[in-house]
């Protein structure tokens, strides 16, 4: 009969601290996680599609009862850092319950090998389905074969080969085993089903030790099929297959580092990079497979989605360690992937669909960046036709939209940034230098990069603020200046903290790392070494694991003071991934880079995990938060994993990996640039009279223009610049005694005229 309280209590996913995460490199398509010592989400026919929130164990004898993941006493180990086959072992007064897990790498079935010890105990398994992505509307089923769940056209089967004694289906927080444990110390309910909600399965096994195969399918008998056949073919050739393929994926790791613990640290965090990448999708590289506090929500989205940003992020990464046709793969999705007007959506599934909507500047230069370095290093042979289209939509994009990005790389407030800057100016001079632009479009683009450096100071860097004067500093780079106004005198709304405002001149973050990273400034640069100095006393967290930086001062995404998940508001933590870009800056700069990796290391979970974020309060025990050790937050993330990878070769190289040599050269001395240009989204006051000016647009426009005041007014027909703008262009020069340009424009298409009317004042 049909369990009762439904439709169960509101679901939610497990807690995103994972011990480990793996799949295997062959035919099948899951992908496992674990936590507190169990299976978390496994994830299925795509590494975007959670079908689980968890399959845990219950352990029970005549006069008790333990739920192994709540006890949080075990071990993890795996056989080689980049061999993702973790063994658990649970330690108890009463059992110990140890266990492997894999993946099927023919079939698309997760195996766990048990093996239970001490006397007169059974072995329960505890499987919460989420069909779908969602415990909304799931159906469990109690059949002769195992325990199963479907919901529409997706279903999986447990399946045990020593079988099930007898098993329940219910309704989480209502009917389910654990309820039935709970209020009976015992298995007393055998239900047969919990229809259309949120439910659970309880199985009680026949024997203490044996193979469980966990089959995801389109319809029950496909699930079925596969379990049995997994079971068939035995876990010790599933065992051989899985391990066998990380060993060869392995051996092209290029890792030529003598430090035996950064190697390892390398190794595992190239594994983790490769388990992020989608099957059926190559180049797929989702952010993490976790959901941030997922414990406290049913977030259908959560990380497990490709976010360009983060996968180029990664894919350098993947290039440091000589895995170029990972990489390669990456820039074919993302050429895949890209919007026809040149940008990619903020965030999407591994087939493409968009999830948020969101443009970010950033994501749109940066796998230009990434085709350019493939190109550098000689290996865009086969992908350049398709990378040059590629590369001249995101440039045209860029060219468009830039400098201003409605989203700063935190997804939070739109404006002008350093880290978004530096990636579209470095994007620029890449495509012209790599050819990917043809003559005219190239040499706009270098007008406009170098116009963008030169000014990049009057956006976003501030000079004698209370902070500076506080610090002994002369000034500083910002975190962002607001859309069509200059950092030292405007204000920004903080979104994670109740839209507070902040004074733009007292917001700092480390977005400024990548002008150095980038090739745009030195290291030794004043400006870079007085921000530095302000990051350092105002970001900087050391707990007892390390020294970690926040995102910027007053930052709100993060659990609560209390260690309450974030729900929308918080407090934000410290990073361990802003630690591997404080520790990259060091090495630019010749100091000691170590401390920075000790501390992302020392950040990990059981299985070497790095979370997206690390507490940075005193203790609270009963939520978990520890300093210096992971909060709720996303883990493992790929982008910390990235970093990672690019901190120990920054060391080892004295060179982050990310540079192109057409950049740096270009700015390694300063550069006067040709033109000055002129447009709203960071419309200048002034301009030199001594150069010529291009009023910008981006569709053929007529300048109404005069002097001083309108005087001598006429009309100049705007031209094609490059890369899809429009220009008028001025010879100041040639304005004798005139002090200021007055202009507006009218646009020939649907927009007519602007609407507002501007004034430059020249500058002698």
């Amino acid at each position: 009969m049909n369990a009762p309280g439904w439709p169960g209590m509101p679901p939610a996913w497990s807690s995103s601290a994972k011990d480990i995460v793996g799949t295997a490199l062959g035919a099948g398509r899951v992908w496992f996680t674990l936590g507190y010592g169990i299976l978390d989400e496994v994830y299925w026919p795509s590494c975007s599609q959670p079908q689980i929130r968890d399959l845990g164990f219950i352990v029970a004898g005549a006069d008790f009862w333990s739920e192994v993941k709540r006890e949080q006493h075990y071990t993890l180990s795996t056989p080689e850092p980049e061999v993702p086959l973790p063994k658990v072992v649970h330690e108890h007064a009463r059992y110990k319950l140890e266990f492997e897990v894999l993946a099927d790498p023919l079939r698309d079935v997760v195996l766990i090998r048990y093996r239970l010890h001490g006397e007169g105990l059974r072995l329960y398994a505890l499987l919460a389905p989420h069909l779908g992505g969602s415990g909304h509307d799931n159906t469990a089923l109690v059949q002769a074969q195992g325990l199963a769940a479907l919901k529409q056209n997706e279903a999986l089967m447990l399946m045990a080969d020593a079988g099930f004694a007898r098993g329940s289906a219910g309704y989480v927080g209502v009917s389910d085993g654990w309820q039935d444990f709970q209020q009976h110390a015992a298995m007393t309910w055998t239900h047969a089903s919990a229809s259309n909600g949120n439910v659970a399965l309880l199985g009680e096994l026949n024997a203490s030790h044996g193979v469980l195969a966990l089959a995801f399918a389109n319809t029950l008998e496909g699930a079925q099929t596969l379990a049995r056949a997994s079971l068939a073919h035995g876990y010790e050739s599933a065992r051989h297959g899985f391990i066998e393929g990380w060993k060869q994926w392995s051996r092209g790791l290029r890792c030529d580092i003598k430090d035996a613990t950064a190697r390892a640290a390398v190794r595992r965090a190239a594994m983790v990079l490769k388990v992020h990448d989608d099957r059926h999708h190559p180049g797929a590289l989702i952010a993490s497979l976790s959901i941030p506090w997922g414990n406290t929500r049913d977030d259908p989205g959560g990380y497990h989605l490709v976010w360009a940003r983060d996968a180029v992020e990664a894919g350098f990464a993947m290039l440091a360690c000589a895995h170029h046709e990972e990489t390669r793969a990456l820039l074919s999705y993302l050429i895949a992937t890209q919007q026809d007007d040149g940008h990619w959506a903020q965030n999407f599934y591994t087939d493409g669909r968009a999830y948020w909507t969101g443009v970010q500047l950033d994501e749109a230069a940066l796998p230009v960046l990434l085709a350019a370095k493939l190109d550098e290093l000689g290996l865009l042979d086969g992908q350049r036709a398709a990378a040059t289209a590629m590369a001249r939509r995101a440039l045209r994009f860029v060219a468009r939209i830039g400098p201003f990005s409605p989203q700063d790389r935190w997804e939070e407030n739109p404006g002008i940034n350093p880290f978004t800057l530096a990636a579209a100016i470095a994007a620029l001079v890449a495509g012209a230098a790599h050819g990917f632009l043809d003559a005219r479009d190239a040499r706009y683009a270098l007008q406009l990069a170098d116009d963008w450096n030169t000014r990049l100071e009057s956006w976003v860097y501030v000079q004698d603020t209370g902070l500076d004067r506080a610090h002994g500093t002369r000034g500083h780079y910002v975190r962002i200046a607001p859309p069509g106004q200059d950092a030292q005198h405007s204000e920004v709304a903080l979104k994670n903290r109740g839209r507070v405002v902040v004074a733009a001149r007292d917001l700092l973050g480390l977005e400024y790392v990548y002008l150095v990273r980038l090739g745009l400034r030195a290291a030794n640069d004043p400006r870079i070494a007085d921000t530095t100095r302000l990051v350092d006393a105002l970001l900087r967290v050391q707990t007892p694991t390390g020294a970690f930086y926040r995102r910027y001062n007053e930052d709100g995404y993060g659990e609560h003071h209390d260690g309450r998940a974030f729900d929308g508001s918080g407090v934000g933590r410290a990073w361990p991934l802003l630690a591997g870009e404080r520790g990259v800056l060091a090495a630019q700069a010749g100091a000691d880079a170590r401390p920075y990796l000790d501390a992302m290391l020392a950040s990990a979970s059981l299985g070497g995990m790095l979370p997206e974020q690390v507490w940075d309060s005193d203790a609270i025990p009963a939520r978990g938060l520890f300093p210096g050790r992971p909060t709720g937050s996303a883990m493992p993330l790929v982008w910390a994993h990235g970093e990672l990878i690019k901190l120990v070769m920054a060391i080892q190289h004295h060179a982050p990996v990310e540079q192109l040599a057409a950049v740096v050269a270009r700015y390694a001395r300063a550069r006067e640039p040709e033109l000055q240009l002129w447009r709203p989204q960071a419309p200048a006051t002034q301009c030199a009279a001594a150069r010529p000016i291009l009023i910008e647009g981006d569709a053929s426009f007529v300048l109404h223009i005069g002097h001083d005041g309108w005087q001598d007014v006429r009309d100049i027909a705007s031209t094609p610049s490059g890369l899809g703008m429009h220009g008028a262009l001025l010879d100041c020069a040639a304005l004798g005694g005139h002090d200021s340009i007055e202009f507006t424009r009218r646009f020939l298409d649907a927009r007519d005229w602007e609407g507002r009317d501007w004034q430059l004042a020249l500058v002698r």
